[in-house]
């Protein structure tokens, strides 16, 4: 198999109307400047990152890099950064102490960017997320995504049920205190999408070296 460069991406998703969608490994130095720029934005106070220097953004995907169960991806349409993916092994996250993990699980994490000049234009939060889907479900062992938005974050869940995720309990996720990392406490709203529900109708061809681990 080729080797594949850092920056290249791993999926590419043509949008009508909008563009191309791809998606690349995040460089924790090279795309901290603009991470730090939307973690940090009020409208992602949900996210946790709030009041992180750049350097600490950096450092905590530095280190996310080197875990072969959490993997993160920026997102970009035509050359520019429109958000970023987080996918990880839910057995091996402290979500699977609130919910029985099933063979096929892909937990996901999405920040979307704020909107660009041209300003919001209907239809394009529905359509990076269903590029996300797309790329996030090619792996032939992956059957359903999980995403744990907090319960406060009425925004975001409305935006899962809108792409057809379906809502499970709402949980409180561990506080997690490690040396590499601290997550607080968080009181959270699980929900599901499975391939059928996502793509009815519609047979998604695996490719291998697409898989978003």
């Amino acid at each position: 198999m080729p080797e594949r460069h850092e920056h290249a991406p791993v999926f590419e998703h043509p949008v009508p109307r909008f563009g191309t969608v791809r998606l690349r490994p995040l460089d924790a130095e090279r795309d901290a400047a603009v991470v730090h720029t939307w973690v940090s934005a009020e409208r992602a106070a949900f996210w946790g990152m709030t009041g992180l220097t750049r350097p600490q953004v950096t450092e905590i995907y530095a280190h996310m890099a080197t875990l072969d169960t959490h993997h993160a991806y920026l997102a970009e349409k035509d050359g520019d950064p429109v958000g970023l993916l987080q996918t990880y092994e839910p057995a091996a996250d402290r979500v699977s102490e609130c919910y029985d993990v099933r063979p096929g699980d892909i937990g996901v994490h999405v920040l979307l960017a704020p909107a660009g000049p041209e300003g919001p234009r209907p239809g394009w939060t529905q359509a990076l997320l269903t590029a996300f889907t797309a790329y996030i479900l090619r792996a032939p062992d992956r059957h359903r995504i999980v995403v744990d938005p907090d319960v406060r974050n009425a925004k975001a869940i409305a935006r899962f049920r809108r792409q057809g995720f379906e809502l499970g309990p709402a949980v409180v996720l561990p506080e997690v205190d490690l040396p590499d990392v601290h997550l607080p406490e968080k009181r959270a709203q699980l929900a599901f999408l499975t391939r059928p529900v996502a793509f009815p109708n519609v047979l998604l061809d695996p490719e291998p070296d697409a898989d978003p681990r």
